[in-house]
């Protein structure tokens, strides 16, 4: 425990946890117990799927291009509603009541988050063109101010964070949670990046999981096709993590109770360690 007081912890949620409440619950415990052997722990969650479900209830069809979701001016108000609203207040809640305090912000809060648009090209397989594709209002972090969260974490709270952020043309982004926490974790000098996900990590050819990777691994496992589909980005945002200074970055299974504290506080750890 000593060992990483004093530190910083980004963790990304989202995905299967987030849906079951004993699992919420473990979540809490965790990231409280975290607050208070004197780690700072700064949680980043996503929503698609609570997105798609409100956006199916509005009767607004989504699109997907490559995993994105094309997000027009209706689809990004829908999805800071259910970002920064219902779902960020939800875990400030099930923080409160493992007896910590949070506190829930988008990256618009306080110019936390600078957002640009995501550009995105493809190959068109018959022409062999490369073509632009428009994801509408998709961003990504082009800056981090890390003010707001260090004056909530100073002040004895954890800061809840809703991938929203605003561009510089004044219109709102809807961010990828995992890109989002990459960033922030880069912008913190985190000590560890938590991708919670719904899979063990990062399996090997055996279906082994593969426990310490670094970059170098990692591009290997990527040519012989060992890592493919909804892997590859998140792989991707843990390798631009430690090459801006996070310690290491670690893909764990959200649904094993208490799977961060299991890779912090045990030798075996319990996920894919990434690091440079």
């Amino acid at each position: 425990m000593q060992r990483y007081a004093g530190k910083t912890f980004v963790v990304k949620y989202g995905g299967h946890a987030m849906g079951d409440p004993e699992l919420a619950r473990d979540f809490a415990e965790d990231v409280v117990l975290m607050k208070m052997v004197g780690i700072n722990p700064v949680v980043v969650h996503g929503g698609g799927p609570q997105i798609g479900a409100m956006l199916k209830q509005l009767g607004v069809e989504s699109q997907f291009v490559d995993g994105l979701r094309v997000t027009d001016a209706e689809t990004a108000k829908v999805a800071e509603m259910v970002l920064s609203g219902a779902i960020n207040k939800e875990i400030v809640a099930w923080i409160a009541q493992a007896g910590g305090r949070a506190v829930g912000i988008s990256g618009k809060d306080g110019g936390f988050v600078t957002a640009e648009k995501v550009n995105r090209t493809r190959r068109d397989p018959d022409s062999n063109i490369e073509q632009v594709i428009d994801l509408g209002f998709v961003g990504e972090p082009a800056s981090v101010d890390r003010t707001v969260l260090d004056t909530i974490s100073s002040a004895g709270m954890i800061p809840v964070v809703a991938p929203i952020g605003v561009g510089a043309d004044g219109h709102t982004y809807n961010i990828n949670a995992d890109t989002m926490a990459g960033a922030v974790a880069a912008a913190m000098g985190a000590s560890r990046l938590f991708l919670l996900t719904d899979v063990p990590g990062v399996l090997g050819k055996q279906k082994q999981l593969l426990t310490d990777l670094d970059p170098h691994a990692i591009a290997r496992l990527q040519q012989d096709g060992t890592i493919s589909g909804g892997m590859i980005p998140k792989l991707e945002t843990c390798v631009r993590a430690v090459n801006a200074g996070v310690d290491a970055a670690v893909i764990l299974d959200g649904r094993v109770p208490h799977a961060m504290l299991l890779e912090i506080f045990t030798r075996r750890g319990a996920g894919t360690l990434v690091h440079r």
